[in-house]
């Protein structure tokens, strides 16, 4: 099989005609020629190496590996960095294992990682706990290629035992170890890449990031459907593009039908990015930094590589893995596959009084949502009180949010947030980072309610609710992903999104955003499902504000 276009060289830094020739899925030889062959008199495309997603949650675009695949392949992705730590917290090994597997059924190279912290934080209930032994054990599959992103930076600069044991197993089976300290700088910054730490994509100013840089750290610059940090940090491919990567994180399926590292890379040479320093950096430093099995145009490769029509908006012709073209002529050649589901889900339905807050005081701690952003603010507001109770304050949009435990039968934990902007109705979700309990944000208790039954009674799923109509997008595979293809899932959640929309939320990914209002990782102000956690101090703190 030969190819003849303009090859993007990266290794030598050159575009040139050249004929590429393979066999049994390896490039055995790259000839220059005086011209490519012309397509309808136009000008040749441009054959060079596929995009790499640095960093990704597969089980975040609510679809299954498989499909995932099917989508990635039509925006010239051929791999990804995939942490599994969604799944993990839900299933245990047991749903990295179906991760593994399904993976294996598609011409697709997956990278999936040993998650770090299963549960994140010891202030919240997950479905599982993966401690050193488990994690050793991971590593020592040939099938985990990483240790995936280290959460518990104040584990990793106390030098915690149990922490450092699983970085000491990373490192004694020669894999890399991924970061994640959103706003640690300086020296607390350097003592935690010390530590072994060798990559953070949680980087939200340029400053944070070079601090980084500085202690040796690789950045995966980050640009998700919730967390939007390409802007701050896309001037780095050109001052350090030997220290950057590009990564999505989290992606809905609505958006990744639309693109995927193809869009990151057109965003970044239309801001006058070097060409050469952006595809080094979207195709090229993933395989490098985590020995990938994937090629990068060199004889003696896989033959791994994508078609363009240009170099501006990186319009994909053609995607080939192990030389096989798995998408093409608009088309995706990798077959659907059926998979088995798991799930563990035993919250029973929940009524509106058991959503009742009794005031304290007059005065609340509130969550101030950001849009594009993973971090919040803290903030103290005075309560809106009604017969005695607190309840949403529509006019300054102080709304409750609910997070209810879906592995054991608990009370709703409860508190309140601004930034969501719902003048009716209520949205909840089975997705809420990291333990994945039921997570819930609205106007009225009644929407509230209805809203948490609606994923409770799907065992798991996103769903919204209005004046007695509530409309569920089921995500059976531990409550977070479907068994549809991309184009169901994503018409599916396109309504709830609208719908959402519709009631008030100006936020650009309402459900995304609401997911990581449970994430204590990440300061300031989140909810568990055991109560109002302050991120700063690492600690829970009470809703209510003594005078």
């Amino acid at each position: 099989m030969q190819f003849t276009h303009n090859l993007v060289d990266l290794h030598q830094r050159a575009i040139y005609p050249a004929e590429v020739t393979v066999k049994d899925g390896v490039i055995t030889s790259i000839q220059r020629c005086d011209a490519a062959d012309p397509e309808g008199g136009q000008t040749s495309p441009y054959l060079m190496p596929g995009f790499v997603d640095a960093h990704i949650h597969v089980e975040s675009s609510m679809l299954l590996p498989s499909e995932f695949a099917r989508i990635a392949v039509r925006h010239g992705t051929v791999a990804t960095i995939s942490d599994p730590h969604e799944i993990a917290n839900v299933c245990g090994i047991e749903g990295i294992e179906l991760m593994l597997q399904n993976a294996d059924q598609v011409n697709f190279k997956f990278m999936f990682g040993a998650p770090s912290c299963v549960p994140a934080t010891p202030f919240e209930t997950a479905g599982a706990t993966l401690d050193a032994a488990a994690v050793t054990q991971l590593l020592s599959d040939d099938r985990i290629g990483y240790l995936s992103e280290v959460m518990d930076f104040p584990g990793v600069l106390s030098r915690d035992p149990e922490v450092m044991a699983k970085i000491a197993a990373a490192q004694r089976y020669n894999k890399p170890v991924d970061g994640h300290a959103p706003g640690l700088r300086g020296q607390e910054a350097a003592d935690y890449i010390a530590a072994g730490i060798s990559t953070d994509h949680e980087c939200f100013t340029i400053e944070e990031a070079l601090d980084k840089i500085a202690a040796g750290c690789k950045i995966a610059i980050r640009e998700g459907s919730a967390a939007r940090n390409f802007d701050a940090l896309v001037s780095l491919i050109d001052s350090h593009p030997q220290f950057c990567m590009l990564c999505s994180d989290d992606k809905h399926p609505d958006e990744f039908l639309l693109g995927h590292i193809n869009q990151l890379a057109a965003r970044a040479v239309a801001a006058g990015c070097d060409l050469m320093k952006v595809l080094t950096v979207a195709c090229l430093n993933p395989v490098q930094h985590y020995g990938l099995n994937v090629g990068t145009l060199q004889v003696g490769d896989p033959a791994d590589f994508i078609v363009v029509k240009d170099l501006e908006n990186f319009e994909i012709l053609s995607t080939y893995i192990d030389g096989q073209r798995v998408y093409g002529d608009g088309k995706c050649l990798i077959p659907s596959t059926a998979t088995a589901t798991i799930n563990q889900f035993v919250a029973s339905p929940i009524s509106a009084d058991q959503l009742a807050v009794t005031a304290e005081t007059e005065a609340i701690r509130v969550i101030g949502a950001i849009d594009g952003q993973l971090i919040t603010h803290g903030q103290i507001l005075p309560a809106k009180i009604e017969s005695g109770l607190v309840v949403s304050d529509v006019d300054r949009d102080v709304l409750k949010i609910v997070v209810v435990n879906r592995y054991q039968q608990r009370p709703p934990a409860i508190a309140f947030v601004q930034g969501f902007g719902f003048q009716s109705g209520a949205l909840a979700s089975s997705v809420a980072h990291d333990s994945h309990n039921i997570i819930a944000v609205g106007v009225s208790d009644e929407d509230i309610t209805a809203a948490i039954n609606g994923v409770i009674e799907a065992e798991g799923g996103l769903s919204f609710s209005s004046a007695g109509q509530t409309d569920v997008l089921p995500l059976p595979v531990a409550g977070l992903m479907a068994v549809d293809s991309c184009e169901v899932v994503a018409a599916k959640y396109t309504l709830l999104d609208n719908a959402a929309k519709a009631a008030g939320t100006a936020l650009r990914a309402p459900y995304m955003t609401l997911s990581f209002m449970a994430l204590l990782v990440i300061p300031a102000l989140k909810l568990s499902d055991r109560g109002l956690f302050d991120g700063n101090e690492f600690d829970f703190t009470s809703l209510f504000v003594q005078a």
